[in-house]
Formats: C-alpha cells, structure tokens, sequence
C-alpha cells in the first residue's frame, strides 16, 4: 500500500506539472504583455513628467526673459508674446501678463488678458477666482460701483479663498459710496475673523482709525 500511494502521489505530481506547463505556454503570453504594458506605463509616465518638466522650465525662462525689458511698456509686450502649452501655464503667464499691462497703464488690455482665464472651464476654480478679483480691481475706475459690488459679493461667500480681501474692496466700495458706518462694519468683521492675515488685519486697523471708528478689541487684530 506504500508503494502503491508513494506511486499515485507521484502520478498525481507529474499530472499538476504537466497541466502547469501546459497552462504556461497557453496562457504564459498574458503575463508577458501585463509585463511590457506595466513596464511601458512606467516609461511613459517617467517621459510625459519629463516632458511636463521642461515645457514649466521653457515657460519661466520665457517669462523671465520677458520680465528683464527695462520698460513696462517692452515687458507688458514680451509677456503678450510668450505662449503656455498647459491652462495652467497659461493661467499664470495671464497673471504676469496682465500685472505688466496695468503697470504701463494698458488697464482695458490686462481686463481682457484676464477674461479668458475667468471663463475657462479647463482650469481649476482657484485660478478663475483670482482671474475674477483681479479684473474687478482693474474695473474700480471705468466700471460703476454697484456692478463691481456684485462682482465682490460673489466672492466673498464661505470656501473661496479670496473672501476676506473681497470684503475688504466691498468695505472701500463702501467708503466709495458715503457709507462709511458698512465699511467700519465690514473693517471689524475682518478683524475678528481667525482667518484674516497679520497684513489684512493691519490694513483694516488702519482704515477704521482713518474713518473716525473705534476698533472693538480682539486677540486676531495686529499689534
């Protein structure tokens, strides 16, 4: 009886071997390309990064190159020249674009430069937001003071980022306006807010003094 399982073990043994090799050179060519596509994933990964790498460092080389004209007029031009291949190069170029503009004083030009990034579906809504606030800002003298009201009222809800410095231009447009009791208002609100930065609590300080307020103590106000 020994003999007769130690030979079916074996039998049994050399019938799993066979069927694995036989599974092998039937199927054996999935797990080879599984292989190759894992492998070749990799490498383009590895290349689409290294291609991401150097279209961000052409950019910056572009801009920079840009940015040292000594004129704000020749570097308002040699930004407008510069082309971004990605929305979000493109975002940021807008930026340094349009900030050039409206330092030669070409307002209406940078408004426009900005208009693209503010409807652009393709881009993260962070980017569309600045693109909005810094329009609005460019606005304050060629559009009236209820629509760019609007504009800042959209912005400064809960989640956007930009709230609190949207509130802030609703308290100037407050000013704007002859109502200076909303904008000290809105000055003390900022301060009490635990978000506000030192340099927007400052600027809000500073504004309530200058309007005759009497700011309410608070542990997030600057010194």
């Amino acid at each position: 009886m020994s003999n007769t399982d130690s030979f079916i073990d074996e039998v049994t043994e050399e019938v799993r071997r066979d069927r694995m090799f036989g599974y092998v050179k039937r199927y054996g060519w999935i797990a080879g390309l599984a292989i190759l596509l894992i492998v070749g994933a990799a490498g383009f990964n590895e290349y689409r990064r290294a291609q991401e790498e150097a279209r961000a460092q052409a950019l910056g080389d572009a801009m920079l190159a840009a940015l040292a004209a000594n004129e704000d007029d020749a570097r308002a031009e040699a930004l407008a020249g510069v082309t971004a291949e990605t929305p979000e190069g493109a975002a940021v170029l807008a930026f340094m674009t349009a900030g050039a503009q409206a330092e030669a004083g070409q307002s209406g030009a940078a408004i426009e430069t900005l208009a693209p990034i503010a409807q652009s579906a393709d881009l993260p809504l962070i980017y569309r937001q600045i693109a909005t606030f810094k329009s609005l800002m460019l606005q304050s003298e060629t559009q009236d003071a209820q629509t760019r009201r609007q504009g800042f009222e959209a912005l400064a809800v809960p989640g956007v980022r930009l709230r609190l410095h949207a509130e802030e231009q609703l308290a100037l447009i407050d000013i704007e306006t002859g109502d200076t009791q909303a904008a000290i208002a809105r000055f003390q609100a900022i301060l009490d807010d635990a978000e506000a930065t030192p340099g927007l609590q400052r600027r809000a300080l500073q504004a309530m003094v200058a309007l005759g307020g009497a700011p309410e103590a608070t542990e997030t106000a600057g010194d």
